[in-house]
């Protein structure tokens, strides 16, 4: 259906009356759905106390994870459309009793709409490439995702009518099993979900996402110090502390840490004190690598798999970071005049760095972010790295999400053009891809990171991965603009096409 001119200007009116405007673009009475932005969680002060967390008894580690972990994988390009990945067991499951919360609607009289956020409604029909994608790959990725879910105590701070849609959804993937066809799996996401696409709500709204790709390093380590192996990495400290700001509980995106000094909530040491050795004696050393390169690459990727000098491994997955802001060196670089950039790439990033240690060291220290880690001691070697949901993630269909927007275990759809064909030249990408896991540099409702692999040709190609996209999120069905008793209008325009 499509909305007449005279009740646009109602809607306009009514939006305006409650301080809601549209935008002031082309199309703009097109718009489906509209959110305003919430108030931006402040990064900690760099000299001023934090928000107090409350008390220190807040120190105790959230029991769910909350942030990204990249998986191992298999392929370092996209699985050719007949590869099969392996199924994922799903042994009985029984959901923990929870009360959903009673569904408001926006003011826009649809059921949902995420926080920031402009939806429009779309078609499995139109979605470009879904008749062609290998959704039972996905299912399996899906499958993964329900187990926590269903016996999870207490809903999200995020999304939770999504997320308790999902936990209705769940039994009846379950009762399907991993090995379905498909054909099956197919018809499984078109009958429980409605595609709806997603940007950013803002003066002028973004018509497209962001997309970034993230692996799983194989790093050389030693379990001592030596003189070949210099740098630590380091497990959460105990007096590290959650900010107030997280929506989730743990160390999320914009929630912030510190740590309690006489009294005052403080800022947590930056890179910069780290690297000077404010934690120096504290027994929080996992292993050493060779550099500060070594660890700053792992700690952006937030999980790698190290290889030790007799054969054996150990896998670290990301435990807590220190609060500061993410600041991508590759700008840094770019700012000061040491590369452009057409030439940032992780490749080039880590070649300057060796080859300039001096200003390498300040470049890096301009990202005051600081990941801690923990031993993945539940991992099989076969198995790919922890996500941020707690489940082994998927190369190229899991998803890293901002956990503040988003419920783990959503379905997102991207339509985009990566560097993945030969000579690195652009093809489609078009994939169902899961929620599976979280980053602190991972912010806003279309902000994603693919996880592509482990090993250096997933990095090689991860790094070269910063790519405009269309997103497409899966809503349960109750919570579609199919659901809604307004008239739904018609998509503004087709999904954006230019995607570098």
């Amino acid at each position: 259906m499509v909305l007449r001119r005279d009740s646009v200007l109602v809607l306009a009116l009514v939006l305006a009356c409650t301080g809601w405007s549209l935008p002031a673009a082309a199309g703009s009475s097109r718009l489906l759905l509209l959110s305003p932005p919430p108030a931006s969680a402040p990064a900690p002060a760099e000299a001023t106390p934090l928000p107090d967390p409350a008390a220190p008894a807040a120190a105790v580690p959230s029991e769910t994870p909350a942030a990204a972990e990249p998986a191992p994988a298999v392929a370092t390009t996209p699985p050719p459309a007949d590869a099969a990945s392996p199924a994922q067991p799903t042994p009985p499951v029984v959901a923990t009793p929870l009360e959903a919360p009673a569904i408001e609607p926006s003011l826009s009289g649809f059921p949902f709409v995420y926080p920031g956020a402009w939806l429009e409604r779309a078609t499995f029909e139109t979605l470009p490439g879904w008749a062609e994608d290998r959704q039972d790959l996905s299912f399996r990725a899906f499958l993964a995702s329900c187990p926590p879910i269903l016996r999870a105590t207490r809903p999200p701070g995020s999304a939770q009518p999504v997320w308790f849609a999902l936990r209705d959804i769940c039994p009846r993937a379950l009762a399907l099993g991993p090995d379905i066809s498909l054909e099956a799996a197919r018809t499984f996401f078109e009958t429980e979900f409605r595609p709806v696409r997603i940007g950013k709500f803002a003066d002028v709204p973004e018509t497209y996402g962001f997309l970034t790709g993230y692996y799983e390093p194989e790093v050389e380590a030693s379990r001592e110090r030596t003189d070949a192996f210099t740098t630590p990495f380091l497990s959460r400290p105990e007096d590290l502390v959650p900010g107030r700001g997280s929506a989730s509980g743990g160390f999320d995106a914009r929630g912030g840490a510190g740590r309690w000094v006489n009294g005052q909530f403080l800022p947590y040491y930056d890179r910069g004190d780290i690297e000077n050795g404010a934690l120096d004696g504290k027994g929080l050393e996992i292993a050493w690598v060779r550099d500060p390169i070594d660890l700053l690459f792992t700690q952006i990727q937030g999980s790698a798999r190290l290889r030790f000098a007799d054969g054996s491994t150990l896998r670290i997955g990301y435990a807590a970071h220190n609060g500061h802001r993410y600041v991508p060196v590759g700008r840094v670089m770019i700012e000061r005049g040491f590369g452009t950039r057409e030439q940032m790439s992780m490749d080039f990033i880590r070649q300057w760095m060796a080859e300039n240690p001096e200003p390498a060291t300040d470049v890096r220290r301009q990202n005051r972010s600081y990941v801690f880690f923990r031993v993945k001691t539940e991992l099989r070697t076969e198995d790919g790295p922890i996500g941020g949901q707690g489940v082994s993630i998927t190369d190229w269909r899991s998803i890293a999400i901002d956990r503040n927007v988003h419920a783990y275990g959503t379905p997102v759809y991207i339509d985009t053009i990566l560097p993945t064909g030969p000579a690195e030249s652009g093809e489609p990408f078009r994939r169902l891809m899961i929620a599976q896991d979280t980053g602190s540099a991972i912010v806003g409702p279309a902000r994603g990171d693919l996880f592509l692999g482990t090993g250096f040709e997933a990095g090689s190609v991860a790094g070269r991965i910063r790519h405009r996209a269309d997103w497409f999120v899966l809503l349960p069905k109750a919570l579609s603009p199919d659901a809604a008793e307004v008239p739904v209008p018609e998509p503004r325009h087709p999904p954006h096409r230019s995607h570098r």
